[in-house]
């Protein structure tokens, strides 16, 4: 088939790449002229596991283009993808501006006796595939035209980190459509991805459309409510990992989102959650359960805040502090809504300095909040002159590290982790101030390392 994706962030190219790898010609289009440059010269613009060796090879087969021209992407396809961004407004309701704009455009080019499918690719609230048809139609009747489309959702879960697996080997695939036409072009799209035998699941749009923001929203849930058992097991001297277990084992409720740290980000949950309350609430109902979910992971990025504070004695104006990670989890470059964030601002506030250190998102880290912190290298040179280590990301190199080598380097024995990397009875018995999220804290014995000194 002949696609075009409208839109080359994160889900237009791994959406395009992985389209073509199936065998299907797909032109992604921009209106970045410099991000095409790049992405025509082989350079893949984000970081995503396996991406870039499926990119090339595509690229390199002719399979895969870009560029800025949409009335070239569309000419010949028959499948058209919108992969724009929906930004949070300041009420919550996701912004359309670009989903309705590049639908203004699509009335103005498509032409007369050539059947297209337009599919809403982004998270959209309910009612937008209705929205996108009527502004089409709009178009098309100020110019006298007789357009033969679809406008359908089909939603993306894809997980940063592991997106180009959940492409290829989709757990479901989301359709919305009462088209038969278009549930055959569909159906014979997907028919590659799900041949071990996962479902292709039709439904109406507006039915698929909700699917994508209460998958999320309960995600987000889940997370937040181990974020507050969490909290309750510090306060009782109970474990969260033996109650993450427990409850875990349990298949009714699963194993997967049920560990506690410092809050979730990222570029879905967050904006996701926001926008099912505003929809729930423009519909007349109080989503209750979402008010206390964007509440709890807001308190819960600042969780080890008061840790720190309280190590050294509410002061630590000239401290410095060794962090480690900034994305908001592994695997990826995204900072968007990063928990690292909102500890960088909060000891920046307090008078401390922070150097920071991560295998991929360092770069767009510091094009969001420029030289206020230091970028070091490597993971270790964050510790030269820091008085404690902080975790933000759990990134498979942090999981084992060097003792010996922190424990020299850092002023302080202290790490302060936000994702219950190392086990308890280890850094007891290394002798670390350990503390962690929902677990018992291990306090340095006097023998093993200086006290923290009064400032």
């Amino acid at each position: 088939m002949k696609i075009a994706v409208i839109g080359t962030g994160y889900v237009g190219l791994v959406s395009g790449t992985c389209f073509s790898e199936t065998g299907n010609e797909v032109t992604c289009v921009d209106v970045d002229a410099k991000k095409v440059e790049k992405l025509n010269a082989g350079e893949v613009t984000i970081y995503e596991p396996g991406l870039e060796k499926l990119f090339l090879r595509n690229q390199k087969d002719g399979r895969l283009k870009f560029t800025t021209n949409l009335a070239e992407a569309i000419e010949d396809a028959l499948l058209i993808f919108l992969a724009l961004p929906t930004p949070p407004d300041e009420d919550g309701s996701a912004d359309l501006r670009y989903v309705l704009g590049v639908a203004k455009e699509l009335g103005m080019l498509m032409k007369e006796g050539e059947y297209k499918v337009i599919v809403n690719k982004s998270t959209v609230p309910v009612g937008t595939a209705e929205k996108v048809n009527a502004t089409i139609q709009e178009v098309a009747a100020s110019k006298n035209l007789s357009l033969t489309f679809d406008v359908i959702s089909n939603p993306e879960f894809l997980r940063e980190g592991v997106a180009v697996d959940d492409f290829m080997k989709p757990d479901r695939v989301i359709i919305g459509t009462r088209s038969q036409k278009a549930i055959q072009v569909m159906s014979d799209l997907y028919a590659p991805y799900v041949r071990q035998g996962n479902p292709i699941l039709f439904m109406d749009e507006r039915s698929a459309e909700l699917t994508k923001y209460a998958a999320n929203s309960f995600l987000a849930v889940k997370i937040s409510f181990m974020n507050e058992i969490a909290q309750v097991c510090e306060r009782v001297g109970a474990d969260v990992d033996m109650v993450r277990r427990g409850i875990g084992s349990d298949d009714r409720i699963g194993k997967r989102f049920l560990f506690p740290g410092i809050g979730y980000g990222g570029s879905c949950f967050p904006k996701d959650v926001q926008a099912l309350h505003k929809s729930a609430d423009d519909a007349g109902y109080n989503f209750r359960i979402l008010d206390a979910v964007m509440e709890i992971n807001d308190e819960q990025k600042q969780h080890l805040i008061p840790k720190v504070l309280k190590y050294f004695n509410n002061n630590i104006k000239g401290r410095r502090f060794a962090l480690w990670g900034l994305s908001f989890k592994p695997n990826t470059d995204d900072i968007r809504e990063a928990p690292a964030l909102a500890i960088i601002d909060r000891l920046l506030e307090a008078g401390a300095t922070v150097a920071a250190f991560d295998p991929e998102a360092m770069k767009n880290t510091r094009n969001q909040i420029g030289e206020k912190i230091t970028f070091s290298p490597t993971q270790y040179e964050t510790l030269h002159n820091a008085d404690a280590l902080i975790i933000a990301t759990e990134w498979n190199e942090f999981r084992t590290p060097d003792f010996n080598k922190i424990s020299s380097m850092l002023k302080h024995k202290a790490i302060f982790d936000g994702r219950n990397l190392f086990d308890l009875a280890q850094m007891e018995s290394l002798g670390f101030h350990y503390e962690s999220v929902g677990r018992k804290k291990i306090s340095i014995p006097e023998n093993k390392t200086s006290k923290p000194e009064t400032v």
